[in-house]
């Protein structure tokens, strides 16, 4: 009982001293600011009237160097007729379009790239299956700023399809004493059959906001045209020399592309590439021209017409004409590819109709 006693005393004791100890500090500061002179005491009167202001501090999103998305397109149509007295042909038709983007800016530099796939058929009841349409195109261009809206630049291009292609020649034979057509098909293209690339190194000029228009000048350009079957004949249609899958040019470009809306509502792209061959008759001009137009009808609907229009002198078309040993006289030509459709259209990331 007695050590108790002695324990609670001591306890009492310290917690009495650390009590006078606070309070003489409470009344020191109560001193200190009585001791205020007019000045001092005028500011802490002011300063008292405002609220401390809360900082909110907003998280900083980091910049986005890379843009890409994706359009794709669908339209099919089909024809069935049974007992027409009119005549006619059944068919099913199916078109797809494939337009993706990706591209890079930061500072001084782009890095514009771009995939285009397309493939069409027509299976008709009668003349069986025809390819439509059958494109494969990669674009990837490397700019750096120079002065102003110019860019030195690197613009690389590959071109080819996905399946073979064939022309078809119609013949009448007779079988059981009546006439017969007969359709014979002959295949002129394929995989790698012909493939054409490029690599351009020039100047690329973008007016405006650099968005719409952009107009690439190449004077030193080179291309590859190869061809992939061991055919004789095959690799003559594409220039090629019989002992050549790959025939080199070099020469200089101009390759301008546009891409605008014309109102809200109808869009204009358009690429125009002209080559001229330092190597073989620089004087004949190889032109490429790709234009589409499309009208949006709703968020999944659109219209459009894409054409595609060539002229290589080293290409050579058949005719209808035939020689003295009854062999298809082959020619140069224009080349005119024109498709107009109604699709179904859906768009991924920030491609924009």
């Amino acid at each position: 009982m007695r050590l108790r006693a002695l324990r609670f005393l001591f306890v009492s004791l310290v917690l009495l001293f650390a009590a006078s100890l606070s309070l003489r500090a409470q009344v020191k500061d109560t001193m200190n600011l009585s001791n205020l002179n007019a000045a001092q005491e005028l500011c802490r009167i002011i300063g008292s009237q405002f609220v401390v202001p809360t900082i909110n501090y907003e998280p900083v999103t980091p910049p986005k160097f890379w843009t890409n998305g994706m359009q794709t397109e669908l339209g099919f149509s089909q024809i069935s007729l049974t007992n027409w007295a009119a005549g006619g042909s059944g068919s099913v038709a199916l078109n797809t379009f494939v337009n993706a983007n990706a591209n890079y800016a930061k500072g001084s530099m782009f890095w514009d790239n771009r995939v285009q796939l397309a493939y069409g058929f027509l299976q008709s009841f009668e003349d069986g299956y025809r390819k439509s349409n059958d494109k494969i195109v990669i674009d990837s261009k490397w700019g750096y700023k120079a002065i102003n809206k110019l860019y030195f630049s690197a613009n690389f291009n590959f071109r080819s399809q996905f399946s073979p292609g064939f022309e078809y020649s119609k013949s009448q034979v007779i079988k059981d004493g009546h006439k017969e057509s007969v359709i014979t098909s002959k295949k002129v293209s394929k995989f790698l059959a012909p493939a054409y690339t490029s690599l351009a190194l020039g100047i690329d000029y973008k007016p405006g906001n650099g968005k719409e228009l952009s107009v690439n000048i190449a004077p030193l350009t080179g291309n590859a045209v190869i061809v992939c079957v061991a055919d004789s004949a095959f690799r003559a249609k594409y220039g090629n020399k019989k002992h050549e899958a790959v025939r080199w040019e070099l020469g200089a470009q101009i390759k301008a592309s546009l891409n605008k809306n014309l109102l809200k509502t109808l869009k204009a792209t358009s690429t125009l590439t002209l080559f001229s061959d330092y190597l073989h008759n620089p004087e004949n001009i190889q032109v490429n021209w790709d234009m589409q137009l499309t009208y949006i009808l709703n968020k999944y609907l659109t219209t459009g017409i894409r054409t595609n229009l060539i002229y290589d002198d080293n290409v050579l078309i058949a005719t209808t004409r035939v020689n003295e040993k009854n062999e298809t006289i082959m020619t140069k030509k224009v080349q005119l590819q024109e498709i107009f459709s109604v699709s179904f259209t859906y768009t991924f990331g920030m491609f924009k109709k």
